[in-house]
């Protein structure tokens, strides 16, 4: 995830928007995300936690949790909960959320924020791509600086498409492929350190272009650079998906 000050734009009208130069006034480093490694060693399972809810935790970032979180309804399926940011701005329509997250040091940080939730929560599993729940049983789903760090995302998006009920909504807040040529260059040349110091992040991932592949139909997207980071960390799209009815 990233340690960021400030807000992002508003969502654009349509799904493919260009990039905005200067549009925002947040500040961010990335240095650790939500994740998915098969195995989790001292570093992934107790300080990498820690690290994200520090950098992730702070009141800046609340601007765009609320536009992401603004269109969940119903049962909510959570993946990449960490230590439980967005709990604060789950919308009235909300009734249930199951969360998904792999470390235990994770949830435990998130205690207070899910006992202080006016909306049930329950760890309903740990690995976003063996989703332990039946066909068709969310009305909405919530991905946050996760889907970079999953490591078979195409899986992942297939699984969250079978537990979504047709016509559910996915709400997205995602770091990764830039638009830029040269900004790309320098995404690939980071990455393989990117990847070993914040949780298997990947700065190439096509998010949108990998949500689309999976079946759903991508709707408005906005597109923008996170002001005050280097470009290669900080191409950022906020937007929803729709399972196909």
């Amino acid at each position: 995830m990233s340690l960021c000050q400030g807000q992002a734009p508003r969502p654009g009208p349509t799904a493919k928007v260009p990039v905005r130069q200067g549009g925002t006034s947040i500040r961010a480093v990335f240095v650790a995300d939500h994740h998915y490694p098969r195995r989790r060693g001292l570093y992934g399972e107790r300080i990498l936690p820690r690290l994200v809810d520090r950098t992730c935790g702070i009141a800046q970032l609340d601007p765009l949790r609320a536009r992401v979180c603004e269109p969940l309804a119903g049962a909510v399926l959570e993946i990449g909960f960490g230590s439980g940011h967005n709990v604060g701005h789950y919308p009235p329509a909300v009734t249930a959320v199951s969360a998904v997250e792999p470390a235990d040091t994770a949830w435990r940080l998130a205690a207070d924020r899910v006992a202080a939730s006016r909306v049930p929560i329950e760890r309903s599993g740990l690995d976003g791509e063996h989703l332990p729940f039946p066909d068709d049983s969310f009305d909405s789903a919530l991905s946050t600086f996760t889907m970079c760090t999953i490591p078979d995302l195409p899986r992942a998006l297939a699984e969250l498409a079978r537990v979504l009920r047709p016509g559910a909504t996915v709400s997205f807040l995602e770091h990764g492929r830039a638009p830029d040529a040269d900004v790309r260059r320098w995404q690939r040349r980071l990455e393989p350190i990117q990847r070993r110091v914040a949780g298997g992040c990947h700065l190439t991932r096509d998010i949108p272009g990998a949500i689309e592949a999976a079946g759903l139909i991508v709707g408005p997207i906005d597109a923008f650079y996170l002001d005050g980071a280097g470009r290669a960390v900080a191409a950022m799209t906020l937007g929803t998906a729709r399972v196909p009815n």
